[in-house]
């Protein structure tokens, strides 16, 4: 029979956490080594330095025994870090804080594939453009929405493929 499970559900910042709160607490109580889950898990996240990362912590409360899930930070976290700002514009649309390059955008339209129902990068990369839009951000010093008439227009798709091959899924 298997050990009753515990589950802990964190908010992180990529490469940072510590066993302070909200981990040290949280899994103190259930006796494992909360020093080298905090260690794993900033191994695990260090690519999203920064950044707010899910995560979740499932303890054999028995065993001691644990599994670590690192979730991917929201695309508004990964185009801030992209575009090297803080946060969106105020006022989307009318002013632009930042500007990211179209293989950024594919770049985080990859990594966002695999929370999205997206079947395609292309896809992907319009629901990116979407975010752009609403937190004002340029994408090769032009309008989101002019980028996202001119991927549907094909304009984009020998990037786009040239992108994949490059990265093989």
């Amino acid at each position: 029979m298997l050990g009753e499970k515990k589950t802990v559900n964190v908010l992180v910042t990529g490469g940072e956490a510590t066993a302070g709160p909200p981990l040290g607490p949280a899994l103190g109580p259930l006796g494992v080594n909360v020093v080298a889950i905090v260690k794993e898990i900033n191994e695990m996240t260090k690519e999203y330095s920064g950044m707010r990362v899910p995560v979740t912590v499932e303890v054999d409360v028995d065993s001691k025994a644990y599994s670590i899930k690192v979730g991917i930070p929201t695309t508004a976290a990964l185009l801030a870090k992209e575009a090297r700002i803080e946060k969106g514009s105020g006022t989307p649309g009318k002013d632009f804080v930042g500007n990211i390059t179209f293989e950024q955008l594919l770049k985080i339209a990859n990594i966002c594939m695999q929370k999205s129902y997206s079947t395609s990068l292309k896809a992907a990369a319009c629901e990116v453009l979407g975010s752009c839009v609403s937190m004002g951000i340029k994408v090769d010093d032009k309008l989101p929405k002019q980028v996202l008439k001119e991927i549907k227009d094909g304009l984009y798709d020998k990037k786009i493929d040239e992108w994949v091959q490059k990265v093989k899924f």
